[in-house]
């Protein structure tokens, strides 16, 4: 009687002891996933040259974001197409669709591509500031990563002296929420400004004639200058709200007059809009209609 009872107790503590180990297993295998990005990417993910984007560690597809991102620089006196050194900017960004997950990183580089500036933090923009390989970056926290925050804000301080045109490599990340890193798309874009010191001084000496018109006929802007110097031409179309909508390089320049023509992609609508083009680093603007 003894043994069978000794032999019972011992079943029992076998099948309780299999049991607590299965609830166990069970437990520890059903904890919810956080994503390792909710606080931001790591530096060099914008895009921009010599630097790797967000599918580095999401397995997803790269988006031109030449209408998805959203990027303005301005002042108390609104959007600014050109900075004058060592003065302050903010600059906000969103996305134009509603993802159910969203992040982003952005960095200012000059035609070195080195850092143009700094940035620093606003309170509630949802924004934290990283440093790498001499850069800084702006980057997504965990809040601003929800579909209910309506977009990113920092403060740009331009660079102490003219250094020519600053890019801004914008790259974002329209996630599926689905708790990975698959199935995301990253859109990225740069949005280039130039610098207002020098630039009449510049315009006369070594690139003058400036004209810039659009043609409806075949939705053309075709643009025509002088210059004294074999120059890399690049074009930056901004519309009025300041926001880049047409960014490209041009070839070179050579001495005498010059001609170029840009086709307008179908998705730029009509409107006003100034037409940026650099000659190295000397900037020539025209405003423009754009009316199809």
């Amino acid at each position: 009687m003894k043994k069978n009872y000794i032999l019972a107790l011992t079943l029992g503590l076998s099948i309780a002891f299999v049991s607590w180990q299965k609830s166990g297993t069970v437990q520890s295998n059903t904890f919810k996933k956080t994503h390792k990005n909710n606080s931001g990417a790591s530096t060099g993910k914008t895009g921009a040259p010599g630097e790797s984007n967000c599918t580095e560690c999401h397995t997803g597809s790269v988006q031109s974001g030449t209408t998805e991102n959203l990027l303005l620089v301005g002042n108390a006196g609104g959007p600014i197409t050109s900075y004058v050194p060592g003065q302050s900017y903010t600059v906000t960004l969103s996305m134009s669709s509603s993802p159910s997950k969203k992040g982003m990183q952005v960095t200012a580089l000059n035609s070195s591509n080195q850092a143009a500036g700094s940035f620093s933090t606003i309170t509630g923009g949802g924004v934290a500031i990283t440093n790498g390989s001499g850069k800084t970056y702006a980057n997504h926290t965990a809040a601003s990563t929800l579909p209910t925050f309506p977009g990113w804000a920092w403060t740009w301080t331009a660079p102490a002296t003219n250094v020519g045109p600053v890019d801004f490599y914008v790259a974002t990340n329209k996630a599926n929420g689905n708790g990975n890193n698959s199935g995301d798309l990253i859109y990225l874009s740069s949005h280039t400004y130039g610098s207002t010191v020098g630039i009449e001084e510049n315009k006369i000496e070594v690139v003058g004639e400036f004209n810039a018109s659009f043609s409806v006929e075949n939705s053309t802007i075709y643009i025509q200058y002088s210059s004294l110097i074999n120059g890399k031409n690049h074009v930056n179309v901004v519309d009025m709200n300041g926001r880049s909508v047409l960014n490209m390089n041009m070839g070179t320049s050579s001495v005498g007059v010059n001609k170029d023509m840009i086709i307008l992609p179908e998705y730029i609508k009509n409107g006003m809009y100034i037409v940026q083009f650099f000659v190295d680093n000397y900037s020539m603007t025209k405003t423009i209609v754009v009316e199809r």
